[in-house]
């Protein structure tokens, strides 16, 4: 048993529970929020926090400020994505554990269905990808674009519409709990994630649809490993 206090920044904190009070109030895209004070009064918090919680949120797409309109719920860029918006909670745990066991199912179909219908075109396209990941060292950009552009890849050549929209909305979600947990980094080791997209690349152009399934959950385990250890590495390092 870890008796171990768990140390959480204050915008963290703050952004659940603005996160928790847009839910609870079944606000929806497009609706406008309290001021910065209405909210902080809310909330039972200070406004300085308050509005560090409504940039974070902000640049995660999860509110839209507009300067002397108002703070409003954003309107997500996936429209099919528009319910799910308002229940997950980029910093619960929990939620986060959810969405790689989705991703598994999501994922690990597309890399099965693309090693048996990939087009040449689309191999060599996933390729790129995965070598480009490959290069991009210790640029955490770089990769984040070149992993986006893999995990693209992989969906279109599945040749299924609603598993590339499911990856496409996986990845904003994922993208949100790394920005409010990890300021917009990367939760584990690059190299290792680049040679894993490689790994898959080469499942999918041999046509060898278990393996490319087998490798996708292998980089997904990986993944959700590298961001557990890296949460409990913050909680041991507490506030900075």
């Amino acid at each position: 048993m870890n008796d171990m206090p768990t140390y959480r920044p204050g915008y963290e904190v703050v952004a659940e529970q603005l996160l928790g009070y847009i839910a609870e109030q079944g606000l929806r895209p497009g609706d406008r929020l309290p001021t910065e004070k209405g909210l902080a009064e809310i909330l039972g918090t200070g406004r300085s926090v308050t509005r560090e919680a409504i940039k974070v949120l902000a640049a995660v797409g999860r509110v839209a400020v507009r300067k002397g309109a108002g703070i409003y719920v954003s309107v997500p860029s996936n429209p099919d994505a528009d319910n799910q918006v308002g229940y997950f909670q980029p910093t619960d745990l929990a939620h986060v554990a959810m969405l790689f066991d989705h991703r598994r199912l999501i994922e690990a179909e597309s890399a099965r269905l693309a090693a048996t219908l990939a087009r040449p075109a689309q191999v060599r396209t996933i390729r790129a990808a995965a070598e480009a990941s490959v290069a991009a060292h210790g640029d955490h950009v770089a990769f984040q674009e070149q992993d986006r552009l893999f995990h693209d890849a992989v969906a279109e050549a599945s040749a299924n519409v609603f598993l590339q929209a499911a990856v496409t909305s996986l990845r904003d979600f994922k993208e949100q709990s790394d920005r409010l947990l990890f300021a917009g980094g990367l939760p584990g080791s690059l190299e290792v994630a680049a040679q894993q997209h490689v790994h898959i690349a080469e499942a999918i152009a041999a046509g060898d649809p278990d393996k490319a399934s087998t490798a996708m959950i292998q980089h997904i385990d990986t993944t959700q490993s590298q961001f557990e250890q890296r949460i409990r590495d913050r909680l041991k390092a507490g506030p900075q």
